[in-house]
């Protein structure tokens, strides 16, 4: 599937097309996937590791990206492609994650702000 014409060499090494590797081209070479098409991987360099991914085609994303191919922020980061943390408040928020586009914080009653961090008006002594 994957030699380029001139075959194998007399020791059976093939010579491989530039997407496959191995012995007798019988697998993808690195930065390919999907064994016997070998696709390229196509991982988008802001939020993967490297060009490399898995044999289903999963790139390896570095910790605050998510995705196939590592083109989103992860849950509890927001604002892709910087990818920043939430930081929501434990006190104020109903759980650590935010609205991915904006960062908004989902908030408890009587809670308001970007990190649900401060009382709404005519309520007071946050955190309570």
């Amino acid at each position: 599937v994957g030699t380029l014409p001139g075959g194998c060499d007399s020791a059976g090494n093939c010579f491989c097309r530039p997407e496959f590797a191995g012995p007798r081209c019988e697998q993808c070479s690195p930065g390919h996937h999907s064994y016997p098409h070998c696709y390229a991987c196509s991982c988008d360099s802001r939020g993967s590791v490297d060009n490399n991914c898995s044999p289903a085609g999963q790139c390896r994303c570095h910790m605050n990206f998510a995705g196939h191919t590592c083109n989103q922020c992860a849950l509890g980061f927001y604002g892709y492609p910087s990818c920043t943390p939430c930081q929501c408040s434990q006190e104020g928020s109903l759980h650590g994650t935010c609205d991915q586009d904006t960062g908004q914080c989902s908030c408890r009653p009587k809670v308001t702000g970007l990190r649900c961090d401060s009382c709404v008006p005519g309520a007071y002594g946050f955190p309570h």
